[in-house]
Parts: C-alpha cells; sequence; structure tokens
C-alpha cells in the first residue's frame, strides 16, 4: 500500500516510521511519503488560510495550494500503473471510522490523507477531488465525537488500524481474529506471568490446559465486558452469531433476546 499524508507539519508523522509500522515501510510492505502543503504556497508568508465566507469565528485553509499538492501527488501513480487513489479527509464532522472501514480502506492500494487545520479545508477541495480521475474516493472520517487542532492525529490514528490489517506488517496474523472489534465484541481481558501478582491470582481456568474450557471462559468474558463498557454493541448483535450459552452468559449480565431476536437489556424487554 502506498500512503501519502499532506499536513502544514510533517513532523507529526515521525511516529510512523517506528514499531511494527516502521519495520513494514522497511521491508517494502508499506510505502509513506509525508509532503509539506506550504510547498505549494505562492506568497512569501507561505500562506494557507484565509477568513470564511459568511464571516463566523476561526480560519479555513484555501483551496489553491491543496488543488496544487493534490496535482502533484496524484500524477505521479506512485502506487503502480493505473493506481486510484483514495482520498481521506479527516474531520470531526465526517463518517465515524471503525474496524469495518479499516478492513475497507486496507483494500485500497492507495490512500492520501488531507491533514486540514484551523477551522478545516475549504470544501471545494474534496468537492474537486471526488471528480478527478485519480480518485476512486472521498472519505472525511471522524475518529471520535470530539473535536482536535488538526487531523494529522487522527491519521495516525487511521494509518495505524489500517496497516495492521496488511499482509506482513503483524508477526502473527492470528493476532487480528480475536481482538476487540474483530466480531462486533470487545476482547477478553488477558492475564500473563507470574500467576500471583499483588495477591491478584490469573483465573485457574486459564491454567487448566483445557482449551474448550479456556475458550468458554474468553467467550463469556468477552461478551461481559462488552455488555459492561459498550452495551451499544451487544444491541447489534446477531441472534444468529450467540448460542445457548451465550445467551446464558448475557443473560447474567441483563441482557435478553427482544420480540426480533435481537437482545435488550431486561427492563426493557419487560416494558415492551
Amino acid at each position: 500500500m502506498r500512503i501519502d499524508v499532506i499536513t502544514i507539519f510533517p513532523a507529526y508523522t515521525e511516529p510512523l516510521r517506528l514499531s511494527l509500522l516502521g519495520k513494514a515501510e522497511r521491508t517494502g510492505a508499506v510505502q509513506i511519503a509525508t509532503h509539506d502543503l506550504r510547498d505549494w504556497t505562492t506568497d512569501v508568508h507561505r500562506t494557507v488560510d484565509d477568513t470564511p465566507y459568511g464571516g463566523g469565528a476561526g480560519m479555513l485553509m484555501r483551496p489553491e495550494p491543496w488543488g496544487a499538492a493534490l496535482d502533484d501527488v496524484l500524477a505521479g501513480e506512485p502506487a503502480g500503473p493505473g493506481a486510484r487513489a483514495r482520498l481521506i479527509v479527516p474531520t470531526p464532522a465526517g463518517r465515524p471510522f471503525d474496524q469495518a472501514l479499516a478492513a475497507e480502506l486496507a483494500g485500497a492500494p492507495w490512500l492520501v490523507f488531507a491533514c486540514g487545520r484551523y477551522e478545516g479545508i475549504d470544501a471545494r477541495v474534496a468537492e474537486h477531488a471526488g471528480n478527478r480521475p485519480e480518485v476512486s474516493g472521498v472519505d472525511e472520517i471522524s475518529i471520535g465525537d470530539y473535536v482536535l487542532s488538526g487531523g494529522e492525529v487522527a491519521a495516525l490514528v487511521i494509518v495505524e488500524a489500517v496497516s495492521r490489517l496488511l499482509p506482513g506488517v503483524l508477526g502473527n496474523p492470528d493476532s487480528l481474529v480475536e481482538e476487540s472489534h474483530a466480531a462486533g465484541l470487545l476482547e477478553y481481558p488477558g492475564y500473563t506471568k507470574p500467576a500471583l501478582w499483588r495477591e491478584l491470582p490469573v483465573p485457574d481456568v486459564l491454567r487448566s490446559g483445557d482449551h474448550g474450557a479456556i475458550a468458554r471462559w474468553r467467550r463469556d468474558a468477552s461478551l461481559a465486558r462488552t455488555a459492561r463498557v459498550r452495551p451499544d454493541l451487544i444491541g447489534r448483535l446477531s441472534p444468529a452469531q450467540c448460542d445457548a450459552k451465550d445467551r446464558a452468559a448475557l443473560a447474567a449480565q441483563g441482557w435478553t433476546p427482544g420480540p426480533d431476536g435481537r437482545f435488550l437489556p431486561v427492563d426493557e424487554a419487560v416494558a415492551d
């Protein structure tokens, strides 16, 4: 995969050269390039922002440097002949980022991140990019219901979540199977040596050697953690994904199948 990041703060992307992602870049599994948006400005002050039409607080990023930057970045086909880029614009006004979207983006050969600052980027930049033949799609993406000072941190989050799904990035691909959100649930708690630490023991079942019992404990712990921390995920859980033992585990957490088979908190089911 080819990843281009356009920003006025190129140093923000240095963490992309660390850990597993840095190793993946060195082995060629991922190619990462960072571009300073100010290189495409034309005035002595290297201006990238201006006041918004219609008034209001703050400044907006001008379209001219963004248009010129995208012209050059998209011209080279660095991801291979005929490759089309998917433009990612991190913004709190965007589509929520989740594991399913990470998996979708992992199937793209080329991602280009447009990291806005101030009050964002002139809306015409995304509109124009969506009509370019070199662009397969434009995604405005939010990593959460809060506001950051710029898109760089969000770009780092998205790049890490996407790149770890690529072949050759993780040392053990099986790690992807049981982690949080892979199957719509949060991952079970993990334990390692020593067996007793500060009077807190590792659950006996995990030391039993009974793989069936361990799998059941982990499934029950995953259901319990999800019900406690992210009950919205239990509400989305398909009944087809759950056997009788799953239903018993959820019942212990106060959840029961509703009229349509979907799980509801017991008090809501009784009220219905």
